[in-house]
C-alpha cells in the first residue's frame, strides 16, 4: 500500500507543475495612459488583488504588473478593475470583534476595484477576507464608499447603519424611483447591480454588467460505483498476536456525490459530499489463527476538488476528503487454533483521509483512483491497535 502512496502523490505533484495556465485577451492602462493590450491570467479573483500576471504574447515571459503603476486592467468581456484612492471602512461584522461606534472608520487606501456595472453611475466592490464593500461614483465625481456597518448598541445589541440607502436616494435620481424602491435595496451584489443597471437605462445610457457570466452548472449529483481492495492489521503484543491481510480480490461499493461549484476561480474548486456504503468480509486462516472480519459501515466524506482544465470537454480534477465512518454491528474475531483462545472484538467507527485523482468529461462520465489513509477499527480497547486504509478505482455518470 504504501507504494500505492507514492505513485499516487507522484501523479498529484506532476500534474500541479505541469497543468496549463490560461491567459486570455485583455488590456492595462499605465500611470502615462498608456493602453497595452496583452494576455491576462484570469483567476477569477475571490479577493480583489493587487498585482496581475501579463503577457504580451503567447510566446514570450510572463510578467507581474504591481497596483503601483497600473491604473486599470481588465479581460475583454469577462472582468475590469480600476485603481482609485479611497476611504474605507473595515469595520467586523463578527461579535465579538464590532465596533461600538455607529458612524464608519475611515482608513485611506489605494485599492483594485472591481466594476460591477461600466455607466454614468459605476457600481464597484472590494473583498478582501470576511471583508465585502460596495463603493459608487457618478459622471466620473470621487469614488466613494456606500455605506452599511453593524456596530454594538450600548444595550449591546446588533445596530446598522444604513447611510447606504440615503446615499443611493440622493445620487440616483430617476423618475420611476420611489423612495419605498430604495429602501427596500439590501447591501447585496444582486440587489445594487439591478439598481445600477435601471439608473444607468433611465438615462437612455446602455450599461454594462460586467458581472454577468455564461451560466455554468453550480450543483453535480453523481451515482458513483467503485471497486476497492481493503488492507487490513491487528496486533496485541501482550498476547505475541499480530496479524495482517490484503484482500485478493475487490470489493463493490456504491455511493453517491453531491458537488457544489465554488463562485470564484473560475469554477475550479468545489464543495464534496459523498456518502458510499462499504462493506468488507474475511474468513480464514492466518498462520495459527482463525480470522473473521464482518465490517459494514456508511462512510462520509467532505472535502474540496480542484479542477485542471484540458479543454472544453475533458478535465483533470484533484480531491483531499475527511471521512467519517458509522459502522454497522461490525466485528473481528480471531481464535487461536494452538491455544483455543477466542477473541471477540467490536468494531468502532473512526475517521481518515481519502486523497483522489480523475478524469472528467462532458461533466457527466470520470473515472477516479482514491486512497483512503489508515483508520483504526479498535479505539475502544486499549490493549489492541488496528488500522485500515484501502485503494479504490470508481466509475462515475452525473445526473445534473
Amino acid at each position: 500500500m504504501k507504494q500505492l502512496v507514492i505513485f499516487f502523490l507522484t501523479i498529484i505533484l506532476s500534474l500541479n507543475c505541469y497543468s496549463q495556465i490560461a491567459f486570455e485577451k485583455g488590456y492595462f492602462i499605465t500611470d502615462s495612459n498608456e493602453k497595452i493590450d496583452c494576455l491576462i491570467k484570469n483567476n477569477d479573483w475571490r479577493n480583489n488583488p493587487t498585482e496581475f500576471e501579463y503577457k504580451l504574447t503567447e510566446d514570450s515571459d510572463k510578467i507581474i504588473a504591481a497596483i503601483e503603476s497600473v491604473k486599470e486592467f481588465g479581460v475583454y468581456k469577462a472582468l475590469k478593475y480600476e485603481r482609485h484612492i479611497v476611504k474605507i471602512d473595515k469595520s467586523s461584522n463578527d461579535i465579538g470583534l464590532m465596533s461600538k461606534v455607529k458612524k464608519p472608520i475611515f482608513e485611506e487606501e489605494q485599492l483594485f476595484l472591481k466594476v460591477l456595472v461600466d455607466g454614468a453611475a459605476k457600481l464597484y466592490f472590494f473583498k478582501a477576507a470576511n471583508l465585502n464593500r460596495f463603493f459608487y461614483s457618478k459622471d466620473s465625481s470621487e469614488v466613494a464608499q456606500l455605506i452599511f456597518k453593524r456596530y454594538l448598541t450600548p444595550d449591546n445589541k446588533v445596530g446598522e447603519n444604513n447611510w447606504y440607502k440615503q446615499q443611493l436616494w440622493s445620487a440616483l435620481t430617476c423618475s420611476s424611483f420611489s423612495l419605498k424602491k430604495i429602501e427596500s435595496v439590501d447591501y447585496k451584489e444582486a440587489e445594487l447591480v439591478d439598481l445600477f443597471m435601471a439608473y444607468n437605462s433611465c438615462d437612455n445610457e446602455i450599461p454594462t454588467n460586467l458581472v454577468e457570466k455564461p451560466k455554468a452548472d453550480i450543483f453535480n449529483l453523481s451515482i458513483r460505483p467503485s471497486f476497492r481492495v481493503n488492507a487490513f492489521e491487528v496486533r496485541h503484543p501482550g498476547l505475541a498476536i499480530e496479524t495482517a491481510y490484503n484482500y485478493n480480490e475487490p470489493r463493490f461499493n456504491l455511493g453517491i456525490e453531491a458537488e457544489f461549484i465554488l463562485p470564484f476561480n473560475k469554477n475550479k474548486w468545489s464543495f464534496l459530499i459523498e456518502p458510499t456504503y462499504h462493506y468488507s468480509m474475511f474468513e480464514g486462516d492466518l498462520g495459527n489463527q482463525n480470522v473473521t472480519i464482518d465490517y459494514k459501515s456508511l462512510e462520509l466524506p467532505l472535502g474540496l476538488r480542484y479542477y485542471i482544465f484540458l479543454n472544453e470537454l475533458s478535465k483533470v480534477f484533484l480531491n483531499c476528503s475527511f471521512v467519517t465512518d458509522f459502522n454497522f454491528n461490525s466485528t473481528i474475531v480471531i481464535a487461536s487454533s494452538t491455544t483455543g483462545a477466542r477473541y471477540d472484538l467490536d468494531i468502532s467507527s473512526g475517521t481518515n483521509f481519502a486523497l483522489g485523482i480523475g478524469f472528467k468529461y462532458n461533466d457527466r462520465y470520470s473515472f477516479e483512483l482514491r486512497h483512503q489513509t489508515s483508520r483504526d477499527l479498535l479505539n475502544t480497547y486499549s490493549a489492541w491497535t488496528s488500522s485500515f486504509d484501502s485503494f479504490s478505482i470508481i466509475f462515475a455518470y452525473s445526473f445534473f
